[in-house]
């Protein structure tokens, strides 16, 4: 996985090249940039760049081999959504998902975890990757959206706020995103990780 990277005082300027030089758009592409103070307190930038194709490339590769070990076969299927890498791991028969998702999904969790790492390690800079399978995280996700919709509604209707048990970021992105759909509400998120949670509003 090549990560091409240009040190520059014009960041802008930096990745322009670095797409020209890979023949990519930048929704093609995963970048990070890091400020450091160069002579005379000059501002320079690195800009780091890995295409998403090289990325799903790797994560395939990786993910085949994991499974090859514990003798699953199974398939891997991508989707870009907001600027995050949906991964999929599907066909599995029911024993085989239930083991890789694990118990209350920890194993699930764990290998997202191991995955985002490796990347890491690979590129230098964090790549946002949110790990399903078998449908697993889409049917939370369905459940998640169904319950916090009954909240709000609560919410409309007392006029008390609603705190939420803590959350992952991702989670509570998708409450921040179901209550702006509703008028007279709104979220604040609250506490530190991992116990940072959401608090549903009633604004009137």
């Amino acid at each position: 996985m090549e990560v091409v990277r240009r040190e520059s005082k014009n960041k802008e300027e930096a990745l322009e090249k670095i797409l020209e030089e890979l023949n990519v758009n930048f929704d093609e592409i995963f970048s990070s940039v890091k400020e450091s103070q160069g002579s005379f307190g000059k501002t320079k930038y690195l800009v780091s760049v890995v295409t998403k194709y090289d990325v799903k490339v790797f994560i395939e590769d990786y993910l085949n081999k994991f499974l090859e070990k514990l003798g699953i076969k199974a398939e891997i299927g991508f989707k870009n959504v907001n600027g995050d890498l949906n991964v999929y791991i599907y066909s599995l028969d029911d024993d085989e998902a239930s083991f890789l998702i694990g118990k209350q999904g920890k194993f699930l969790k764990s290998l997202q975890h191991v995955l985002r790492k490796t990347l890491k390690t690979q590129t230098g800079f964090g790549i946002k990757i949110n790990l399903d399978i078998a449908g697993y995280r889409r049917h939370k996700e369905d459940m998640l959206k169904k319950e916090i919709r009954g909240i709000v509604k609560d919410v409309q209707k007392t006029k008390i706020d609603a705190k939420l048990d803590p959350m992952n970021s991702y989670d509570r992105r998708i409450v921040h995103m179901i209550v702006q759909e509703y008028e007279g509400v709104i979220t604040q998120s609250e506490g530190d990780e991992p116990n940072r949670y959401v608090v549903i509003k009633y604004k009137g």
